[in-house]
């Protein structure tokens, strides 16, 4: 049997979720989890549904059973099948404890994508993503040649048929066409708990406040720097008595979990975007679940 997610975003009205649920209990639909939100403050309605098709439908049939149901409430929706990993670009620059830890999850199976390029506009890297059998590609980027980079940037994505783009810790701004292009499907991780202390050296803001919990958020790339719809977040103690350069060794392994837990949750659309902020279902049951386990 094949499991699917059904994803839905459309204007609140009354008995959603009893036509979507019963249209796949007349498919031969089982429900295995199921998670709605109803925002007061847009009329919006959320819902994401795993389900198993007893019948074995592909999707190709539910796409075209559910479209009226779908129709008849406006929706914005998807159907996705749960066994299918998700291309991702990862993007770097001279950091790499976040590109170490996504190589990690994704070689014992704790994070399911398929990591079908690296781009770095460095070489720090190469020999690690070359010795994980991964496309490694150094894109230069200068204040000359930053067109000329970005088009590169772009056509790499589209020959790897990537679907996602993860800036782990890449100090490269992109441009507001590539942002737009690719709404919705580029994460950064940023080395602050936004939106406080924005912009390329937060931990010095941070130290220089006297702050007493410092953190990393991801998010969604826009145009506005830093600026991006929230998807993941978290914080650490510091004290007076630590320095700079211990905001940033303690902050690395807070910015490795952020940035491993948005993936997930965008890689199993959990998030859904909501104006400026997201709207972030819990994991399904047994989803964080790996290949090599201990």
């Amino acid at each position: 049997m094949t499991s699917h997610v059904l994803t839905v975003t459309c204007p609140s009205k009354r008995g959603i979720v009893a036509a979507i649920s019963g249209k796949l209990a007349e498919l031969g639909c089982n429900i295995t989890d199921s998670a709605q939100f109803d925002d007061p403050g847009t009329d919006q309605f959320f819902m994401r549904v795993s389900f198993v098709s007893e019948k074995g439908l592909s999707r190709a049939d539910l796409v075209a059973e559910f479209t009226p149901v779908a129709d008849a409430f406006a929706m914005r929706w998807a159907v996705h099948d749960e066994e299918k990993k998700m291309k991702v670009v990862i993007m770097v620059s001279r950091f790499g404890h976040c590109l170490n830890d996504l190589l990690y999850r994704w070689r014992i199976g704790a994070l399911p994508i398929d990591i079908v390029a690296v781009v770095s506009n460095h070489m720090d890297y190469q020999k690690l993503v070359v010795n994980h059998d991964i496309p490694f590609y150094q894109v230069r980027v200068t204040k000359e040649n930053k067109p000329e980079a970005e088009a590169r940037l772009i056509e790499i994505v589209e020959e790897s048929g990537a679907e996602l783009v993860v800036l782990a810790r890449y100090m490269q701004i992109l441009s507001d066409q590539l942002c737009r292009k690719m709404s919705g499907r580029i994460i950064n991780i940023h080395h602050s708990f936004l939106p406080s202390f924005k912009g390329a050296n937060p931990y010095k803001q941070a130290f220089e406040r006297g702050v007493k919990l410092i953190g990393a958020t991801a998010h969604y790339v826009t145009a506005d720097l830093d600026e991006g719809p929230i998807i993941e977040q978290d914080t650490i103690r510091v004290t007076h008595a630590q320095s700079p350069e211990d905001y940033v060794s303690l902050g690395r392994d807070v910015e490795a979990q952020v940035l491993s837990r948005a993936i997930h949750a965008h890689i199993h659309h959990r998030v859904f975007i909501n104006g400026n902020k997201t709207v972030v279902f819990p994991a399904s049951p047994g989803s964080y679940a790996s290949e090599r386990m201990g």
